[in-house]
């Protein structure tokens, strides 16, 4: 296994979630960064049984690393979900060493994946801040609202697509309201003209009868003015 570039690669630092550890210097893929080291906790020992942190490090069933004290700089180094380094446990020399599994860029922070156990009891309840997590979780805010975007657009379409259809059918309504009403109008002026004529034809008839009344009546003045001149004669 290849050795450490240097002595102490790294630095402690400010990170997302507090405190972490960043590379100093570039280290290579499977180098050495640090022990994870402190006092071991004996599962058989009530009192050590009883002890409860969130640097404790468990090397087998019966022995746990108790990480807290300042001195292990390992404790520093954050949890990822895509890592780019691992814990390397040595449960017969009760050992745990931190590697790297890729190349480290200076400034870059060193990380490691802590474990199922660990992950669903401390890290999942308030949710990872690891890169991955981040981008998965900007992804998804993303995706919601190009989501929200594209549902605000089908539904402004679909308001549109109601609002046309609704001034088609007024536009439809008011041509057949005229329409109604023009044949109204005409049946109208067809009643009144025939009214009209009826009243012009009665009129006419009556002018006739009125005429052939007083034809008749001169008619009867001519025979009477005969009859008496007959007589004087």
């Amino acid at each position: 296994m290849p050795a450490s570039t240097s002595a102490k690669p790294y630095r402690i630092g400010r990170s997302k979630t507090g405190l972490g550890l960043f590379a100093t210097q570039p280290i290579k893929k499977g180098v050495k960064i640090v022990q994870y080291f402190g006092p071991l906790l004996d599962s058989k020992n009530e009192k050590h049984d009883a002890i409860e942190n969130k640097y404790l490090f468990q090397i087998s069933k019966r022995w746990t690393v108790d990480g807290s004290i300042r001195k292990n700089i390992a404790r520093y180094i954050n949890h990822a979900c895509k890592p780019n380094a691992e814990s390397d446990v040595n449960a017969a020399k009760k050992k745990i060493i931190i590697r790297s599994i890729k190349k480290i860029e200076p400034g870059e922070e060193i990380n490691y994946d802590y474990g199922t156990e660990y992950f669903k009891e401390y890290l999942k309840p308030i949710g990872c801040k690891c890169d991955s997590c981040e981008k998965k979780r900007k992804k998804k805010r993303a995706e919601a609202r190009a989501e929200k975007l594209k549902a605000k657009e089908k539904a402004e379409r679909k308001a549109l697509k109601k609002e046309e259809k609704a001034k088609a059918k007024r536009a439809k309504d008011k041509a057949k309201k005229a329409k109604s009403s023009g044949k109204a109008a005409s049946g109208k002026a067809e009643t009144t003209k025939a009214a009209a004529e009826k009243t012009s034809a009665a009129t006419k008839a009556k002018s006739v009868k009125a005429k052939s009344a007083k034809s008749r009546s001169a008619k009867a003045s001519k025979a009477k003015a005969g009859k008496v001149r007959s007589k004087a004669a």
